[in-house]
């Protein structure tokens, strides 16, 4: 089945152009032995960044997201796009052979990188003692729901898990305080993708600057719990986290919230700074509100916040969200329309930044994947 891409949208294929050579991490091999989202998404950082990326699956079923969620022939989606530019070859590390053939890789490698629970590798013979032994220049990073010690550490999990874990679900909630899911995995991949990248690019740095090699423990749960600022701050302030929707990011002014359209469409309403909120009053013609901003002392999440909330809902209401658009865009105040995912995918800048890209899988037939979050000069 093929669908239609947007036009302009630059094509690519799955394997690593000659370009990468540039990368900075060209030269670097990476033994990745993850599943699913978090582990694979890291190593399609470090591939976007000219790593050698070699994927090492089970024997048999091999990945579990070869099979989970849109699967159009063979492959899911999830699975082409978050493993493009990898080499894959299948190993059962409890067969003798194979546990040799993975320790013969590891002599020309500079990475490894799991997401078992915290004690498989070891029960492989496999564990960081063993491969440091081997290769002490090795860098390993172990990615974990809640890492590899503590009360946790056994447990299962996933994505919901952790950041209920980590008080952030509690936060990302309506004004009755139910929980909202975001569809951009927090503790998968900000906690788990990025943070993996993050350790093991310090990692590496430390070895090419004459350090031992390292063991990276990344838990996604403590990633969401470090980068949860905002509740820690009202707490520290207060002796309790803000209520959810009334925060400072999340609600609680009318400044920074998010305002329905006559269209039913929504409008960004992110004008934080005293300057950007005055330019917003003006565009909606209410020269009166801009005393009400909370540099003037509002409160977050104060009965007056809340009663200003209200008048600018009333008033995006009475415009399409296009005619609003049309009247913040000049005006550069932080004033933006909410896109749908398909919407942002043909939007211009995503295509001019080369973030939208087209390819063709044999079997799957063509599909869009997205361009690399870090640039490089040259």
């Amino acid at each position: 089945m093929t669908r239609s891409l947007p036009s302009n949208v630059p094509s690519h294929s799955s394997s690593v152009s000659p370009s990468a050579i540039l990368l900075p991490l060209a030269g670097i091999t990476v033994l990745d032995l993850t599943r699913l989202l978090p582990g694979p998404v890291a190593t399609m950082h470090l591939a976007d960044m000219g790593a050698k990326i070699i994927k090492i699956e089970d024997k048999g079923a091999g990945d579990y997201a070869r099979s989970m969620m849109h699967v159009r022939h063979d492959l899911s989606q999830m699975f082409i796009a978050v493993n493009r530019g990898k080499q894959i070859i299948h190993l059962d590390l409890k067969h003798p052979d194979d546990h040799q053939a993975f320790l013969s890789m590891l002599d020309t490698a500079d990475v490894v990188v799991e997401s078992f629970r915290p004690g498989v590798m070891d029960r492989l013979g496999l564990g960081w003692e063993v491969l440091k032994a081997r290769k002490p220049s090795l860098v390993m990073c172990a990615i974990s729901g809640y890492g590899q010690n503590g009360p946790l550490s056994q447990q299962a999990g996933h994505d919901l898990n952790y950041i209920g874990y980590a008080g952030m679900l509690a936060q990302t909630a309506d004004e009755h305080g139910k929980p909202v899911i975001s569809n951009l995995q927090i503790g998968d991949l900000l906690g788990g993708a990025q943070s993996a990248v993050q350790g093991i690019l310090a990692a590496l740095l430390a070895v090419k600057m004459g350090g031992p090699g390292r063991f990276v423990d990344v838990s996604m749960t403590d990633a969401v719990f470090a980068h949860h600022l905002m509740p820690l701050f009202s707490y520290n302030h207060g002796g309790h986290a803000a209520p959810p929707a009334r925060d400072f990011l999340t609600g609680g002014l009318p400044c920074y919230n998010v305002y329905r359209c006559s269209d039913g469409r929504y409008m960004a309403v992110g004008a934080l700074e005293l300057k950007f909120w005055q330019r917003l009053c003006e565009v909606i013609e209410r020269p009166d509100l801009k005393q009400h901003h909370w540099a003037h002392g509002q409160v977050v999440g104060s009965e007056e916040a809340i009663a200003i909330r209200d008048q600018l809902a009333a008033i995006f209401a009475t415009r399409t969200q296009a005619e609003w658009h049309a009247l913040f865009e000049p005006a550069d105040c932080c004033v933006t329309p909410v896109l749908t995912p398909e919407e942002a995918l043909h939007h211009p800048h995503f295509i001019a930044r080369g973030m939208v890209r087209s390819a063709s899988h044999p079997t799957e037939g063509d599909y869009l994947s997205t361009g690399p979050s870090v640039r490089f000069t040259d």
